[in-house]
């Protein structure tokens, strides 16, 4: 009884800290309620193909039929996985395929003998060898790409799997569109190819993840126009060739297209980078130089960083360029305490050229006022004007922006709290890029639990949060919590944005008085051809909704329900189509990317 009670006292602590709704998703997390945790390798297997599809495709005629020329650099390879490999591909349902191999082991381990058998029964397998076995991966690959002679280039490892309908897929989607990339999900299976697990379900293509992490990976095509364009492998970056090559082709590639769906599997055994990354720790070093060559190439300014503690994953650092002014836009209302816990957060900044724009809102407390004064009298920074409406939170910032001087928005609840000093150094790095309209921040609940790690149009219906809480040391799925990547949408509780682009969008949409608002403004930057980041590196707690309450009335739950009748409206299609920033095998219940029964 005396647990049962303690956790009854802790429960109630945390709905007067964070509020019911909070408490119970915190809850539902706590207690493995509403979670799908769905067998991914039951799942696997019965989302394969099934004979009868596999007939249909193979009876299928395509108008246009490229063929692919699938590169496999081998090195002693176990010839139980080579066969694996082989047999995997003569499997594929679409048939207009070679696969060439290219041989960098010693002579006295060549795999030559092995591979004559298959060559002999299946004109489309080449091979070739070197001479004295001292070639490195990358240009092991290119001695195999001497034998291709395809309009798709595919890379392919000696010991993993393709699903036979792989080739297919991208067959279908080429017909649909001719693109000059094409990548898939992917997962790991076994040593027995039979088991599957670790799924890597991706987003449709997301340059900063890509600039982060090497999230494509497999299955990836190209065509072989654009490998003219971007060369061949390049030794200096073994280990990480593919990276580098990857990162080249989105460079020139003028579209690139993702197939959500499972096609390609990597091996995992003893030795494998996958199952042992300290063993191949050199690997993640050539990652960063082909960040950082990217980066150069690209006329950017910054370089990537190294985690130490989740190998493969890199932190892109941006310069800043210039000293411009950012304006800072907090509504408040009263709870003077909290917006002084911000205010100072603020001025701890080492980014020094910014405005604070305190918008003020029916406060009915004298001490308000009075510490406005002293606020203004004792800060040259600080400047409250009045808004003198109902609430409103887009008309509120819409009023405060008309006396923003800056060139750079940002827009801050009054109940957050900047926890790093580099805080608008991470906004701001990011928002200055040419190619980025909005960037939001890591949000943390009081216990450092996640608030906010970015946004997902159609969680719940319309739309929410990633990660909501997750422990401090749960970095999500993929560590997710902790790279930079595009979302459709970041929360404006902590939102930067070029002011110029608040004024080409028309602001925030004033039909939205409190729900949604920032959703619909993000969506309206990206469909001007911008991106939205979340950035985690800039993070701040977040004391959610003290100000304004919860929908906890008749009156709030009907504006709330209206105001999410508009958005769905107005935003119907990508709610249709699904977000390009998440992926459809993955659950809309629950906010953790878990996968999607």
């Amino acid at each position: 009884m005396g647990r049962i009670y303690i956790n009854a006292i802790r429960v109630i602590n945390n709905i007067k800290t964070f509020g019911w709704r909070n408490t119970c998703a915190k809850l539902k997390k706590y207690l493995h309620l509403g979670s799908n945790y769905v067998d991914y390798n039951k799942w696997m297997h019965s989302h394969r193909l099934t004979d009868s599809e596999r007939q249909e495709q193979c009876g299928r005629h395509f108008e246009y039929h490229p063929k692919f020329s699938i590169l496999v650099p081998l090195y002693e390879s176990n010839c139980d996985f080579l066969r694996a490999l082989i047999e995997s591909v003569q499997a594929q349902t679409y048939g207009n395929w070679e696969l060439c191999f290219s041989d960098g082991g010693r002579k006295e381990k060549c795999l030559y003998d092995f591979l004559q058998v298959y060559m002999q029964k299946d004109q489309r397998i080449h091979y070739i060898a070197s001479q004295d076995g001292t070639l490195g991966i990358a240009e092991n690959t290119n001695q195999a790409y001497t034998l291709a002679t395809g309009d798709y280039i595919v890379f392919g490892d000696h010991d993993d799997l393709f699903e036979p309908d792989a080739l297919y897929a991208c067959v279908e989607s080429l017909n649909a569109k001719r693109v000059q990339v094409i990548y898939t999900d992917e997962d790991k299976v076994d040593e027995t190819g039979d088991y599957f697990f670790a799924p890597n379900f991706k987003p449709d293509f997301n340059i900063d993840l890509l600039r982060n992490n090497n999230y494509i990976c497999h299955l990836f095509v190209f065509s072989r126009e654009l490998s003219e364009k971007v060369g061949y492998f390049r030794k200096e970056f073994d280990g990480a060739q593919d990276y580098d090559m990857i990162l080249r082709c989105s460079e020139k590639a003028k579209c690139i297209k993702h197939i959500p769906k499972v096609l390609y599997s990597w091996r995992i055994y003893s030795g494998s980078t996958s199952a042992n990354p300290e063993s191949k720790r050199y690997a993640f070093t050539a990652g960063k130089r082909a960040i950082d060559e990217h980066f150069k190439r690209m006329g950017i300014k910054a370089e990537a960083d190294m985690n130490e503690t989740y190998l493969g994953i890199y932190r892109s650092r941006y310069e800043i360029t210039g000293n411009p002014l950012i304006s800072i836009l907090i509504p408040n209302k009263d709870h003077t305490d909290d917006l002084d816990k911000c205010i100072k957060s603020i001025l701890k900044q080492k980014y020094e050229n910014y405005e604070i724009i305190v918008i003020e809102n029916n406060s009915t407390e004298d001490a308000t006022f009075e510490y406005y004064k002293k606020l203004e009298k004792e800060c040259n920074k600080v400047k409250v004007v009045y808004y003198k409406d109902k609430f409103n939170y887009s008309k509120i910032n819409n009023f405060g922006r008309k006396e923003a001087k800056g060139g750079y928005l940002l827009l801050l609840n009054n109940d957050t709290e900047m926890i790093n000093d580099d805080c608008l150094n991470e906004l701001l790095s990011y928002t200055e890029r040419d190619d980025v309209g909005i960037t939001g921040a890591r949000l943390l609940y009081e216990d450092n639990t996640v608030q906010h790690a970015g946004v997902v149009i159609g969680y719940n219906g319309l739309a929410g949060h990633t990660f909501v809480g997750n422990e401090p040391d749960d970095v999500g799925y993929r560590a997710y919590v902790i790279q930079a990547r595009d979302y459709s949408a970041v929360t404006a509780a902590c939102l930067m944005v070029k002011a110029s682009l608040y004024d080409e969008v028309g602001g925030f949409e004033e039909e939205l008085e409190v729900a949604f608002n920032d959703v619909d403004f993000c969506l309206k930057v990206r469909e001007k051809g911008y991106l939205v980041v979340y950035n985690p590196y800039a993070v701040l707690h977040h004391y959610e909704s003290k100000s304004r309450g919860y929908e906890d009335t008749p009156e709030k739950r009907n504006r709330f329900e209206k105001e999410a009748f508009f958005t769905y409206n107005k935003w119907e299609k990508i709610l249709a189509d699904g977000d390009p920033c998440y992926n459809p095998n993955l659950t809309l219940s629950n906010s953790d990317f878990s996968l999607r029964e």
